[in-house]
């Protein structure tokens, strides 16, 4: 039915009336601006955010990160300073630090001195005084106390209570720039430097099991560190092998990409069954070390009985380890196979769709270098975000609080002044009370809306990110379109169709990018906030509020996903008709709706596919990776690196193959669903005739067309 301007209209099944242009015939030229208010307010936000990290810049101080403070707010090791050589911090009395995490905060009440190096040995300042004949005794006790001390023979109450040296002194070793205990176990007993006992510098003898509480967990860091030093070898012995790794990941994906092009059916059919090769290949590989390993002494030991291992390679000598790998990958297996027996007509159809958009890659090869763009825009977000987090979290200046020993102080937790802080009354009412550095702040507008600052941070980089795969995703679909619509293939495309997409996109629908973005920036803020709640919750024991959250998570979650869903259709609608967001959003739902099968059927079909695809580069990839570095390739065994964990540059070829993967196959996924809406407008605009007729592939049709298409044609 025509109306009075020529248009036709389609009555859908809301009642709706959709205009069609019978002059369409592809992505309009002829734009306008769309959502201009929010144009503006997205380019104001950042402006705002880049003035947010200029003052960030000037009132930050990342060193305070890097270096540790002593309790006088000095860095340790900061060049051009006192403390250039003292590069670790140590502390007066450890026995008042409760634990690691207070160490590690710099809240621990006792003082805090950046030295040259750890202590290495047992000392008191009374044994000193004892010793006062031997100079070489003071000469090394000495570097331990405050700069410009020099006299021994000032008693230990006076010592002190003026914070001049520490009582006694502990063999330590440095971790995190700062001196801890060097705790070792001997026998099952708890030792410091091969003894039990010390002297506490009150002439009392003490176990070093009283250590313990400050002590505790220094043995789990002292191993997170150990594993940590061994991951950073491994990495250094194997990177090159790892860039190449990837490398392959990179060629397999392009290989993949190109063959789709010419043998899509065929190959999907072949990477399919390859897929079910290597999971059936790695359940009978777990079956075989599991048999193996029948009758090893210890192999029969369960996972709980060993406890958590830093060698990992402990797990595989448990037979539980490959029985419970392959009870997984037989799950893996069946629901594949059921998959494939109850979508594989769907699948068929999916296949035809992959076949266009190869066809449509394959005449636009620059749609696949797309995603670097995306990608740098991405790292430029997180960098600017990452660098602004830290020089908000290191602005203000030092702030100083009273740190009281074990008795009730009134005083305790207020702001003081280190230089008179002996001079005032606190220290009488308040015995053994210390100023000490708490952290960096301040009182102005600026330091007490730091958090709000950081909130602020987190938003506006979620909104930049949302943006930056927002535009990628328009510009693709353009590109996409251009060729759908293109009647004589590839005559009829026009030129350089991408950068044609990416101008339409960045001109006039900017603050339509933005405005969906923003939409999908507020709803994962609230995720953020929701795990940010639920991670202080753990230890609640307010089962209400804790099942109230869980729902909450759950609801913005579902929430997340359709709005990317809705956005990324609504951005395709974007790309071809140059309407604002909201209407472009209800004309994709709708379409969406009148096709709501084919939609929920081939779009995760789809998907299916191409994360096999995915699982295939990576697996493929990760298997070549896995016989190399456990050194099973005979002819190249002398070349594998020497490693601690193999598992190390194994899980890192294996993540990173699977997101050169992803970014490849993403912009398949973007040509299909761009494909298919194209699709549901070329059968609602078109009936096949000599007048209007369809601009798909004749392929495409046979496979997708609708059933009621004769009736239709009646109709029109």
């Amino acid at each position: 039915m025509a109306n009075d301007s020529g248009e036709e209209n389609y009555y859908g099944k809301h009642g709706e009336p959709r205009k069609f242009d019978p002059k369409f015939k592809g992505p309009i030229g002829n734009r306008q601006c769309t959502d201009v208010l929010c144009c503006i307010i997205f380019v104001v936000v950042i402006l705002g955010y880049i003035a947010l990290g200029i003052v960030a810049w000037i009132h930050g101080d990342p060193r305070k990160i890097v270096y540790a403070t002593d309790s006088y707010g000095q860095f340790c090791g900061q060049k051009g300073t006192a403390n250039e050589n003292k590069t670790v911090l140590m502390y007066f009395n450890i026995l008042k630090c409760a634990s690691p995490v207070v160490l590690i905060n710099l809240q621990c009440p006792t003082t805090q001195l950046c030295v040259s190096k750890c202590p290495d040995r047992f000392a008191t300042y009374l044994d000193m005084q004892g010793n006062w004949g031997n100079s070489s005794y003071w000469e090394y006790y000495k570097q331990f106390c405050k700069p410009g001390f020099n006299n021994p023979r000032k008693s230990i109450t006076e010592v002190l209570r003026d914070e001049d040296c520490p009582a006694m002194i502990t063999p330590s070793r440095p971790f995190l720039q700062r001196c801890f205990p060097d705790f070792s176990t001997r026998n099952g007993i708890l030792t410091v430097a091969n003894k039990t006992i010390f002297k506490d510098g009150s002439g009392h003898v003490r176990n070093v099991t009283d250590l313990r509480e400050a002590a505790n967990g220094i043995n789990a860091v002292l191993d997170a560190r150990s594993v940590g030093m061994r991951i950073f070898e491994d990495y250094a012995s194997s990177w090159y092998w790892i860039l190449i790794a990837l490398f392959i990941a990179m060629v397999i994906s392009l290989l993949f990409l190109i063959l789709l092009r010419f043998t899509a059916g065929v190959f999907f059919w072949i990477f399919i069954f390859g897929v079910i090769g290597v999971v059936g290949y790695g359940i009978w590989h777990c079956f075989w070390e599991y048999n193996n390993l029948k009758g090893v002494p210890g192999s029969d030991l369960t996972i709980y009985d060993i406890g958590l291992q830093t060698d990992f390679r402990v797990y595989l000598q448990l037979r539980d380890t490959w029985l419970a790998f392959m009870i997984i990958l037989c799950i893996v297996e069946v629901i594949i196979i059921l998959m494939l027996i109850f979508l594989r007509n769907r699948i068929r159809i999916a296949i035809a769709l992959l076949q266009e958009g190869s066809r449509a890659i394959g005449y636009i090869m620059s749609t696949l270098f797309y995603p670097i763009i995306t990608f740098i825009l991405i790292a430029i977000c997180i960098s600017y975000w990452a660098v602004t987090a830290v020089f908000l979290a290191t602005s203000g200046e030092a702030v100083y609080k009273v740190m009281a020993n074990k008795t009730y102080c009134q005083y305790a937790g207020t702001v003081c002044a280190p230089e008179t802080f002996n001079t005032t009354n606190v220290t009488k009412l308040c015995p053994g009370s210390q100023c000490t550095f708490a952290f960096y702040g301040g009182e102005s507008f600026y330091y007490q809306y730091i958090l709000i600052f950081q909130l602020a941070n987190i938003f506006v980089f979620l909104w930049l990110v949302n943006f930056s795969i927002a535009l990628g995703q328009c510009t693709l679909a353009g590109a996409f379109a251009s060729y759908y619509w293109a009647f004589k293939k590839p005559a009829d495309i026009p030129t350089c169709p991408l950068f044609s997409s990416f101008g339409r996109a960045i001109r006039y629908h900017t603050g339509s990018l933005a405005f969906g973005s923003l939409i999908l920036a507020l709803v994962q803020f609230i995720r953020v906030i929701l795990e940010y709640l639920d991670h202080k919750l753990k230890a609640s024991q307010n089962s209400f509020a804790k099942f109230l959250l869980c729902c909450l998570k759950c609801c913005f979650w579902c929430l997340e996903k359709f709005i990317k869903f809705i956005n990324r259709n609504a951005y395709i609608m974007i790309a071809i008709y140059g309407k604002n967001f909201c209407t472009s959003a209800k004309d994709a739902f709708f379409l969406l709706m009148r096709n709501v099968v084919r939609v929920a059927v081939l779009d995760k079909v789809t998907d299916f596919l191409l994360f096999l695809g995915k699982i295939l580069v990576a697996g493929s990839v990760g298997v070549l990776a896995f016989f190399f570095f456990t050194r099973k390739i005979p002819i190249i065994t002398d070349e594998a690196p020497s490693l601690n964990y193999y598992w190390v540059p194994l899980l890192t070829v294996i993540i990173g193959s699977y997101l050169i993967a992803h970014g490849f196959f993403s912009v398949y996924a973007m040509c299909v669903d761009t494909l298919f809406l194209c699709f549901c407008e070329d059968l609602e605009r078109n009936n096949g005739s000599a007048s209007k007729p369809y601009y798909m592939s004749p392929e495409l049709h046979r496979i997708l067309r609708k059933k009621e298409l004769g009736s239709k044609k009646a109709k029109r």
